[in-house]
């Protein structure tokens, strides 16, 4: 099937009554998420895994997808009338955003991050549309030396571009690739760190541990913190129109910032929060106004279109290998695995109206939200002034409830309250959870490709430096490791030269 039978196809899903409504939620939730400080699309997409298990898996997919797509417009909202970021991917936003506001150009500063966010969607979309049915096919190529190097390499680049230090990011992976041990060995058949529990023999289920660090931990910091009222910049439909000249100098910054945002997402990291610093970075050596720090309107079409793109493209890898880059994307992945859908190369040959259909949903979601952004800006901006004594409790509430009508376990409820207090500790003490998380959802099939590759290779480690694809990978990772060293000593070398 080629890529615009698949679209076809997948329109004829994504447009069923059904499948509607769920994009139309999740574009919905997704927006007033990205306006509201703190959960954000993570925590908010653990929160609501529960609730998929009695959903089509598609429809499921749908959801998360406009969740995501959602928070990121959302997030602009706050920060450009506001000055508080909604979501992390929107913080630099608040740089220039808000000081358009100030000036009295809050309606173009919204107009430009809406628009600049829907060309970007849009551009990223067609970029998913084309590369994740070529990487599949390429992907049926890949052994089980190719996957765990995939895994490995993934998480040894992430370990870089998390912001934290090497010694933390590394202690986190090694923590998530334990916990991903727990429960029966699927050779031998004994059992591993299960302290005499019959329920751990299963293993340590995703849903408990993404609900506990994302969710209990984020109402446990916001319950501390002392809640301050916030002055919102008012701003009318008609001033919703940016002049000529902010069109003209806006056009290129939503370009390159798309292509940033896309190619940045196809790597391991937050690619969300990367691409909009990269991008704000571009536009200000790219500067010809002077007006970076005073309100410069690049600085918002940039960077927002940065961290849409790089949603679309986040999902390409998880698609196409069944591996996710991304913490969110582990979640989305998820929902395939409880409904028995292994995501990767197969997926497409094996359920095209799922791939074709989630492809198709996203198209439309990103329509919607623009269409709904822009005229109800005012009321989801004053969505932030929802007491916290009303909205903390509502999302324990949902913890508890979800996590236990999964499995009807106490278990289940402990080891939610447990991570919640491991991951308040952990973000109290400045760590990025994102490591762990991927760890534990890598480290099942890393270890089964390692098990296999060595079966194979009859325990000759050689088999992952002889097989090209998987060397190249390896070495993809070592100049990702020791490329900044490398980079820092050239240049205090050129440095110290007369």
């Amino acid at each position: 099937m080629d890529v615009f039978g698949g679209l076809l196809g997948g329109f004829s899903v994504a447009l069923t009554p059904i499948n509607l409504l769920f994009g139309f939620l999740g574009a919905v939730i997704g927006t007033v998420i990205g306006i509201l400080p703190g959960l954000g699309p993570l925590g908010t997409m653990a929160l609501l895994l529960s609730l998929t298990y009695g959903f089509d898996p598609t429809a499921g997919m749908i959801l998360f997808a406009g969740i995501y797509f959602g928070a990121m417009y959302g997030g602009s909202t706050t920060s450009i009338l506001l000055n508080i970021p909604g979501e992390a991917a929107s913080v630099v936003t608040v740089m220039e955003g808000y000081q358009m506001a100030r000036r009295g150009r809050a309606g173009a500063a919204l107009a430009v991050a809406a628009i600049g966010s829907f060309v970007a969607g849009t551009i990223s979309l067609v970029g998913l549309s084309f590369l994740a049915p070529t990487l599949a096919r390429a992907a049926l190529k890949f052994g089980p030396a190719e996957y765990f190097t995939v895994a490995f390499v993934g998480l040894l680049i992430m370990t870089r571009l998390t912001g934290g230090r090497l010694t933390r990011s590394l202690m986190l992976i090694a923590l998530g690739l334990a916990l991903g041990t727990v429960g029966m060995e699927t050779v031998a058949g004994y059992m591993r760190y299960t302290f005499g529990q019959p329920l751990l023999a299963q293993g340590i289920d995703f849903l408990p541990v993404a609900m506990g660090l994302f969710g209990i931990s984020e109402v446990l910091i916001t319950a501390e913190e002392q809640h301050q009222s916030v002055q919102m910049q008012k701003v009318g439909f008609r001033e919703l129109w940016p002049t000529f000249e902010e069109w003209k100098r806006s056009m290129w910054p939503m370009i390159r910032g798309s292509f940033i945002g896309f190619f940045v997402g196809l790597v391991p990291g937050p690619s969300p929060v990367i691409s909009t610093m990269v991008s704000y970075g571009v536009e200000k050596k790219l500067d010809k106004h002077g007006e970076f720090g005073k309100g410069a309107i690049e600085g918002v079409a940039g960077p927002e279109a940065a961290n849409n793109a790089s949603v679309g493209a986040a999902y390409v890898p998880l698609m196409a290998l069944g591996i996710p880059f991304t913490p969110a994307m582990a979640v989305v992945m998820a929902v395939l695995l409880i409904h028995g859908i292994n995501p990767g190369p197969l997926l497409m040959s094996q359920r095209p109206d799922l791939f074709w259909g989630v492809i198709a949903s996203m198209y439309i979601g990103n329509f919607m939200l623009l269409v709904f952004n822009l005229p109800l800006v005012g009321v989801f901006a004053s969505i932030i002034r929802t007491p916290l004594f009303v909205l903390m409790p509502t999302v324990m509430l949902l913890c508890l409830v979800g996590v236990y009508s999964v499995n009807n376990s106490m278990l289940d409820i402990w080891l939610m309250i447990g991570f919640g207090l491991l991951g308040y500790f952990l973000r109290r003490l400045r760590y990025d959870l994102a490591p762990l998380i991927l760890a534990m959802v890598l480290g099942p099939m890393m270890e089964r490709s390692f098990r296999e590759a060595m079966m194979i290779s009859r325990g000759d480690l050689m088999v992952f430096l002889t097989r090209p694809i998987s060397a190249t990978i390896l070495a993809v990772g070592v100049l990702a490791m020791l490329g900044p060293f490398l980079f820092d000593r050239v240049g205090r070398a050129f440095a110290r030269k007369p």
